[in-house]
Formats: structure tokens, sequence, C-alpha cells
């Protein structure tokens, strides 16, 4: 048995010194529409990668603190950097700021708690893992993003996830990138696959699946993950391409959602709650349901600028995970 993870493959399309703009995926997941109402305050999604470069300027505001759980710089617990580029690029697309200069993410006024599973060279133990997990937990993450994955069906992984759902956290995972275009084929990587995770494949701008997208009956459903632009190493910006890059638009989405329906509820909603009102916010894009879930998020789904504070009288729909 392989004992290592990794980042979900992807690909660097480009690098950008200098950017104002709000990322297109960002734009076609309607989440500018929800800023007016909430832009993630008060949610703290762990990122679980390669680490993060916390003086980036879209990000320094944002992150709240953080843990490296592996071999890079001695095994420092405190010391959290990232040398790959990956983790960077998937905090940036959840919670980037709206400072004016560079990106904007999904949810700009979002925490991040940086936990470091995943060295320089994008692979990390499967104990490191688990033991981020453990650690998003103990600080009472919101939400935890993995875009990263392996072959591996390792049990001590599954009960690492099924204690933080326990414990009301949503776990968002990238489905993987080796789809093979043909939807009759499952292709699986875990944690992904875990019935317990929010599964999130990859689609491009124009709706269609990217050529990577894994697909099998565990997608719950899709987001932008073709040429997503966001920050990178050095104070810089790349746009990168994978469902890495699909699955942190799901994990700022969330944050917008818990904002928007405890506010309208009233109280904290459990876990499979804020799931179900993640799927009503998706619209049918008309693919197999193993390469769509249920579909594309889309925040505007329920909310009509001239109603988005009037309380839902739907009853809630439980998740069926």
């Amino acid at each position: 048995m392989e004992n290592f993870a990794h980042v979900i493959p992807y690909e660097v399309v480009d690098h950008v010194t200098e950017t104002t703009e709000v990322p297109p995926g960002v734009a076609l997941i309607q989440a500018p529409a929800i800023w007016g109402v909430t832009k993630g305050k008060g949610v703290t999604i762990a990122v679980l990668d390669t680490g993060c470069e916390s003086s980036h300027p879209d990000l320094q505001q944002q992150i709240i603190g953080g843990r490296n759980f592996t071999d890079d710089d001695g095994s420092n617990p405190d010391i959290f950097l990232d040398y790959n580029g990956h983790g960077t690029h998937v905090a940036g697309t959840i919670a980037a700021q709206q400072n004016g200069i560079g990106v904007v993410g999904v949810a700009p006024e979002a925490s991040l708690l940086i936990v470091k599973v995943l060295n320089r060279r994008g692979s990390g133990q499967y104990d490191w893992i688990i033991k981020g997990i453990h650690y998003a937990i103990e600080q009472k993450a919101d939400i935890i993003s993995m875009s990263l994955g392996g072959p591996n069906d390792l049990p001590e992984l599954h009960a690492a996830i099924k204690k933080a759902v326990t414990n009301n956290i949503l776990v968002v995972c990238a489905a993987g990138n080796e789809g093979d275009g043909d939807d009759s084929t499952d292709e699986f990587a875990f944690p992904g696959r875990y019935n317990e995770v929010i599964s999130v494949g990859a689609i491009n701008e124009k709706r269609h699946p990217t050529d990577f997208t894994n697909s099998h009956n565990e997608i719950d459903l899709v987001a932008p993950g073709e040429k997503i632009l966001s920050t990178y190493l050095n104070g810089q910006f790349a746009t990168l391409s994978g469902t890495s890059m699909a699955a942190p638009h799901v994990s700022g989405a969330l944050a917008l959602i818990k904002g928007l329906v405890n506010n309208s509820f009233g109280r904290e909603l459990t876990e499979p709650e804020l799931y179900a009102q993640l799927i009503k916010r998706t619209v049918s894009l008309g693919l197999s349901p193993k390469f769509e879930g249920n579909g594309l998020v889309y925040l505007t789904v329920l909310e009509h600028l001239s109603g988005i504070f009037e309380k839902e009288s739907r009853v809630l729909v439980l998740s069926s995970q």
C-alpha cells in the first residue's frame, strides 16, 4: 500500500504578477450577488493542503493561525509556509480579501486556518492528514477543505472524517483528476469517494465537464475548475486547472450559505441541514449525475434580491449522506 496522499494533480496554465478582478469562477457561482448580505465573516475554513504564503497581500488578513504536520522546516509545527503553491491558490479562491488589488475569493471575510498536511513536493503521509483533521476539529473549524487524495481507502482516515462530521463540520473534497470523459467508467480517489464528504467535480467556463474530472456516483456537485485565477507564491497570482480548484469554490460558498441561513433561521444549523441548503442552491447542467451530481453550485437560486432577508418557510430536507 502506498503510504502517501498527494495534491490532486493540477496544471499551471499561467503566472500573473498583477491583477485586479473578480475571478470568473467566483462570478460564475454568483458569489458577488450575496456579498451585500454576507461575505463569510465569522466562519472558519480549515485548509488542509501544502500550507499558505501568509504574507500574500490578499491573504494576510484572513489567516487566523495554523499548524504544520509535515517534514518541511524540520517538522516545526509553527511554520506552515507554502513552498509548492497549491495551498496558497486554494486559500485565495476560498477567501482572498476584497481590497481593491489582486483577486477576491468566494467568501472574502471568512477566516482561514492553515493546516499543512502536504509538504513542498505536494505529498503527505496519511498520518499527517489524519492529525490535521483532528486539529481542525479541536480548533472548532466550521468547514474543512481538502484538495488532496490518494488511491487508498484507509479506515483511520475515514474515521477522522466521520468524527469531523459528527462535530458539525462540513468536509469538502476534490473528486480527483483521473477522469476519461466517460460516465460509464468510475474513477475514485480518497477521501473524495467517502459518502460523508462533499465531493466536488470540475466544469469549465462553458459549463461542460472538464477533460480530467472524475466521474462516479458519489459526486455531490460541480464548480469551476479550469483556468482558475487565484493567489500564488511570491505575492503573485496564477491560473491553475484541476478539481483542486473546484473544491475551494464550494468551501467558500458554504461559508456564505452558513451566514445566510443561520441569520435566517436564528440558530446554528446542523451539518446535514447545511448540506441540504447547499444542494438546494445548485442548478442542473443536463449532464450525467456521475459528472455533475446535483449540479453547479449557484448561490442565487433561492435568494432573489428583493427577498434575500426573508426567512425561508420551506421545511428543510435532511441530507441523505
